[in-house]
Protein backbone atom coordinates (compact mmCIF):
# COMPACT_ATOMS: atom_id res chain seq x y z
CA UNK A 1 0.00 0.00 0.00
CA UNK A 2 1.47 3.29 -0.41
CA UNK A 3 0.27 6.54 -1.10
CA UNK A 4 -0.66 8.04 -4.44
CA UNK A 5 -0.81 11.56 -6.28
CA UNK A 6 -2.73 12.21 -9.36
CA UNK A 7 -3.12 14.18 -12.37
CA UNK A 8 -6.51 15.20 -12.83
CA UNK A 9 -8.75 17.77 -14.79
CA UNK A 10 -11.77 16.85 -11.46
CA UNK A 11 -12.88 19.55 -9.24
CA UNK A 12 -14.03 17.12 -6.03
CA UNK A 13 -12.98 14.13 -7.42
CA UNK A 14 -16.31 14.04 -9.79
CA UNK A 15 -14.35 13.84 -13.50
CA UNK A 16 -16.46 15.98 -16.04
CA UNK A 17 -13.70 16.25 -18.50
CA UNK A 18 -11.32 13.28 -18.07
CA UNK A 19 -7.90 12.64 -19.59
CA UNK A 20 -8.81 10.22 -21.97
CA UNK A 21 -6.56 6.83 -22.71
CA UNK A 22 -6.16 7.70 -25.94
CA UNK A 23 -4.61 11.66 -24.49
CA UNK A 24 -2.36 9.76 -22.50
CA UNK A 25 -1.01 6.96 -25.00
CA UNK A 26 -0.85 10.20 -27.60
CA UNK A 27 1.46 12.19 -24.84
CA UNK A 28 3.73 9.42 -23.67
CA UNK A 29 4.51 8.07 -27.37
CA UNK A 30 5.26 12.08 -27.82
CA UNK A 31 7.42 12.41 -24.48
CA UNK A 32 11.01 11.33 -25.46
CA UNK A 33 11.20 10.55 -21.53
CA UNK A 34 8.25 8.20 -21.18
CA UNK A 35 7.98 4.53 -22.11
CA UNK A 36 5.32 2.58 -22.83
CA UNK A 37 5.64 -0.76 -20.79
CA UNK A 38 1.93 -2.08 -20.52
CA UNK A 39 3.23 -3.66 -16.87
CA UNK A 40 4.86 -2.61 -13.68
CA UNK A 41 7.04 -5.31 -11.97
CA UNK A 42 9.07 -5.59 -8.77
CA UNK A 43 10.86 -8.81 -6.85
CA UNK A 44 9.79 -9.17 -3.54
CA UNK A 45 11.12 -11.60 -0.74
CA UNK A 46 8.14 -13.64 -1.54
CA UNK A 47 8.24 -13.55 -5.53
CA UNK A 48 7.61 -10.86 -8.52
CA UNK A 49 4.65 -9.04 -8.10
CA UNK A 50 3.54 -7.78 -11.31
CA UNK A 51 0.46 -5.63 -12.64
CA UNK A 52 -0.49 -5.17 -16.14
CA UNK A 53 -2.10 -1.95 -17.69
CA UNK A 54 -2.05 -0.63 -21.37
CA UNK A 55 -1.58 2.58 -19.74
CA UNK A 56 1.65 1.69 -17.79
CA UNK A 57 4.73 4.40 -18.55
CA UNK A 58 7.81 4.51 -17.35
CA UNK A 59 9.44 7.78 -16.86
CA UNK A 60 13.00 7.21 -17.96
CA UNK A 61 14.59 10.42 -16.92
CA UNK A 62 14.17 9.46 -13.39
CA UNK A 63 17.52 9.77 -11.82
CA UNK A 64 17.02 6.48 -9.73
CA UNK A 65 15.15 4.57 -12.73
CA UNK A 66 16.61 1.15 -12.61
CA UNK A 67 18.78 1.55 -9.27
CA UNK A 68 17.35 -1.16 -7.15
CA UNK A 69 14.44 -2.50 -9.24
CA UNK A 70 12.99 1.09 -9.39
CA UNK A 71 11.01 2.54 -11.71
CA UNK A 72 8.91 5.48 -11.86
CA UNK A 73 5.43 4.31 -13.18
CA UNK A 74 2.88 6.54 -14.46
CA UNK A 75 -0.46 4.63 -15.14
CA UNK A 76 -4.34 6.13 -16.95
CA UNK A 77 -6.69 5.02 -14.63
CA UNK A 78 -10.52 6.50 -14.62
CA UNK A 79 -9.46 9.66 -16.00
CA UNK A 80 -6.39 10.42 -13.93
CA UNK A 81 -2.88 9.68 -13.98
CA UNK A 82 -1.57 8.22 -10.61
CA UNK A 83 1.75 7.78 -9.34
CA UNK A 84 2.60 5.69 -6.32
CA UNK A 85 5.05 7.15 -3.70
CA UNK A 86 6.17 9.75 -5.66
CA UNK A 87 9.68 11.54 -4.71
CA UNK A 88 10.12 15.53 -5.39
CA UNK A 89 11.70 14.74 -8.88
CA UNK A 90 8.70 12.74 -9.93
CA UNK A 91 6.29 15.20 -8.46
CA UNK A 92 8.08 18.01 -11.20
CA UNK A 93 7.56 15.51 -13.53
CA UNK A 94 3.47 15.15 -12.97
CA UNK A 95 3.44 19.28 -12.26
CA UNK A 96 4.78 19.37 -15.83
CA UNK A 97 2.40 16.54 -17.55
CA UNK A 98 -0.43 18.17 -15.88
CA UNK A 99 0.42 21.54 -17.67
CA UNK A 100 0.08 20.19 -20.73
CA UNK A 101 -3.58 18.37 -19.92
CA UNK A 102 -4.23 21.76 -17.93
CA UNK A 103 -4.85 19.70 -15.09
CA UNK A 104 -3.77 20.06 -11.47
CA UNK A 105 -1.87 17.44 -9.38
CA UNK A 106 -3.56 16.42 -5.92
CA UNK A 107 -2.71 13.94 -3.71
CA UNK A 108 -5.39 10.71 -2.06
CA UNK A 109 -6.58 13.12 0.56
CA UNK A 110 -6.94 16.12 -1.76
CA UNK A 111 -4.23 18.39 -1.13
CA UNK A 112 -2.95 19.99 -4.19
CA UNK A 113 0.22 20.41 -5.66
CA UNK A 114 2.37 22.70 -6.11
CA UNK A 115 2.60 23.52 -2.62
CA UNK A 116 6.43 24.83 -1.80
CA UNK A 117 8.45 21.08 -1.99
CA UNK A 118 10.95 20.69 0.51
CA UNK A 119 14.13 21.93 -0.03
CA UNK A 120 15.46 19.24 2.14
CA UNK A 121 15.60 15.10 1.94
CA UNK A 122 13.77 13.31 4.37
CA UNK A 123 15.91 10.54 6.41
CA UNK A 124 16.86 7.34 4.68
CA UNK A 125 16.62 4.29 6.53
CA UNK A 126 19.97 2.00 6.99
CA UNK A 127 17.85 -0.62 3.82
CA UNK A 128 17.54 2.95 1.87
CA UNK A 129 13.83 3.41 1.97
CA UNK A 130 12.40 6.48 3.37
CA UNK A 131 10.38 6.13 6.95
CA UNK A 132 6.56 5.49 5.17
CA UNK A 133 5.14 8.75 6.84
CA UNK A 134 7.82 10.78 4.20
CA UNK A 135 6.25 9.98 1.36
CA UNK A 136 6.89 13.09 -1.40
CA UNK A 137 10.26 13.98 -0.05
Amino acid sequence: MGYELHITRAEDWVESDPITLRQWLDYVSADPDMRLDGFAEVETPDGTLRAEDESIAVWTAWSRDGVGGNHAWFEHFEGCISVKNPDDEIIAKMLDIAAHFQAKVVGDEGESYPHALPTHRSPVRKDGKRPWWRFWC
